[in-house]
């Protein structure tokens, strides 16, 4: 087999949960380029002409689909529509985040609600769609993390700008996902599906103020954080055939955050 041709995603199908956000719209553009037919979801149904239409603005062709993950019955409908249009499901991304906290002191029931989404939701979307692909005898899916879920908030960075880390059910989260990864790995290992993670370190914007940008990128070996291409590699990577023994892993794409 040719290595590079290893890499491409010709034909296969992919779904992307919270497709149209930061993170979601590199890695549905990622998929997509490297021939995925790609589906991404959000909540909003009254958004999704206007996805798909910013993803058409940048060159890619997605598609749309309502799903809300903290809905168990969206889920199942998301997968049986799929599966009755394209008859397969090769590659599943959860990205798909609810941030409802905002500090330490937040009622409990905004660490409830994020859990909705975020555990509970994270594996159904997993075991409905792992399922498929465990029946087809193959697929991969990757959860996204953050370097959250593997460090502690550094108080340092936050110095001189309005809002703060210290979130405890997003490193909750992130930080279970990783293990999650693992426990997916194991139980579907025999039937050939994959399952990695991968956790992304800051990434820049426009709305992001330049004294954050200094000082998290000085926390950095790369002396940046993370642009609107940076992620695209390593999702290419693990949904194809190219990570073909590749499973159970947590792969920091951070710039070096992590590594100090």
């Amino acid at each position: 087999m040719n290595v590079m041709s290893s890499f491409s995603l010709e034909g296969k199908v992919a779904v992307v949960s919270g497709g149209s956000g930061l993170y979601g719209r590199q890695i549905a553009s990622a998929l997509a380029q490297a021939g995925a037919i790609t589906q991404v979801t959000s909540r909003n149904g009254d958004k999704l002409a206007e996805i798909e239409a910013d993803f058409a603005a940048r060159g890619v062709q997605v598609t749309a689909r309502q799903l809300d993950q903290a809905e168990e019955p969206s889920i199942l409908a998301l997968r049986d529509t799929l599966l009755d249009v394209y008859g397969r499901i090769d590659i599943l991304v959860n990205n798909a985040v609810l941030r409802t906290m905002g500090s330490w002191q937040d009622p409990l029931e905004t660490f409830t609600k994020s859990m909705e989404v975020n555990a509970a939701g994270l594996f159904a979307m997993t075991r409905a769609f792992g399922d498929v692909m465990a029946r087809q005898g193959g697929g991969s899916i990757i959860n996204v993390g953050s370097i959250q879920g593997m460090v502690g908030p550094d108080a340092e960075i936050y110095r001189d700008v309005e809002f703060h880390g210290f979130v405890p059910d997003y490193f909750f989260h992130k930080g279970g996902m990783i293990n999650f990864t693992r426990f997916t790995a194991s139980y579907y290992g025999k039937s050939g599906v994959r399952c990695n993670c991968i956790s992304p370190g800051g990434m820049a914007s426009e709305r992001t103020p330049p004294a954050f940008i200094e000082s998290y990128s000085r926390r950095t070996f790369l002396g940046r954080m993370a642009g609107e291409s940076d992620l695209m590699g390593s999702i290419v990577f693990l949904a194809s055939d190219a990570s073909a023994y590749i499973t159970g892993v947590n792969l920091p794409v951070d710039g070096g955050y992590t590594a100090k």
